[in-house]
């Protein structure tokens, strides 16, 4: 069904989840408080550059500003295509070549609502015992790691790993406003949490431990993500690369040896 809703609405809707007056964001897109005022309200039709320079100071998301082309009657700009479009072979081609170079430890693509789209299966060991079920493709990251069948019972630091990616996925669902990552956050958030009072997870906290309990040992990690830099497709704009690191020398230690074990298998 197609969106109804002005584009002015719509406009407004945003500014005020980013928590900007008009002001200041006249300020920032440097035109009048008038003008961005009778966006909003419908008294003046943005053109499709003045759009696009609104979106692109509120932050908005590659597929609503799609959402708020077509609500002003022009056509949607950013294309959205599947990774294994050929228009996206180059793109598809560096995420493979990332995470096989990532091996022996974990790597993943991952689309907007935490979905694996595409992994290098390094280091299987971590998945025993999670249940079938959580496994079956699309594999989704947050229930995989917080679900009590999956892998939260032999996570060390389960409290603290919960908050972090509760902070992630709320953030997220603010940033987006996309129903399903706010569905998602409802029903992780719904999950067993450890006893205790929860760690408070700050914006500062880059480097929050995943620590795992394994056949190797206690296995120690930390994750970096890497994004696609001005992408022009929705696809690559929702895509994530989630990689993993060993925190500490006996983690790599570890890591090396059950893989060095699998190769002689």
């Amino acid at each position: 069904m197609l969106n109804r809703t002005p584009v002015g609405h719509l406009l407004r809707d945003w500014r005020q989840r980013r928590r900007l007056s008009q002001l200041a964001l006249a300020c920032d897109a440097g035109i009048s408080t008038r003008h961005l005022s009778f966006i909003e309200t419908g008294r003046a039709q943005p053109s499709r550059d003045m759009l696009l320079h609104l979106s692109e100071q509120l932050e908005v998301p590659v597929r609503e500003r799609n959402v708020l082309l077509v609500a002003a009657g022009f056509a949607p700009m950013f294309p959205e295509r599947p990774l294994e479009d050929p228009a996206l072979a180059a793109a598809r081609a560096a995420i493979d070549l990332v995470l096989e170079r990532q091996k022996p430890y974990p790597g993943f693509a991952l689309d907007r609502h935490w979905h694996i789209v595409a992994g290098n299966a390094a280091l299987p060991e971590l998945y025993d015992g999670v249940a079938p079920d959580l496994l079956q493709p699309p594999v989704n990251v947050m229930r995989l790691s917080l679900h009590p069948r999956g892998l939260a019972p032999r996570i060390a630091n389960l409290a603290e790993w919960r908050a972090h990616l509760l902070f992630r996925l709320r953030r997220q669902a603010e940033l987006t406003a996309d129903a399903a990552v706010i569905d998602l956050l409802r029903e992780v958030s719904a999950y067993p949490a450890p006893a205790g009072k929860p760690p408070h997870v700050l914006d500062h906290d880059i480097a929050v431990p995943f620590r795992i309990r394994a056949a190797g040992g206690l296995l120690s990690f930390f994750s970096m993500t890497t994004v696609f830099g001005t992408p022009v497709d929705v696809m690559l704009a929702e895509l994530a690369l989630e990689l993993f690191f060993p925190a500490d020398e006996d983690t790599a230690v570890a890591v090396q040896r059950m893989a060095a074990t699998r190769t002689a298998q």
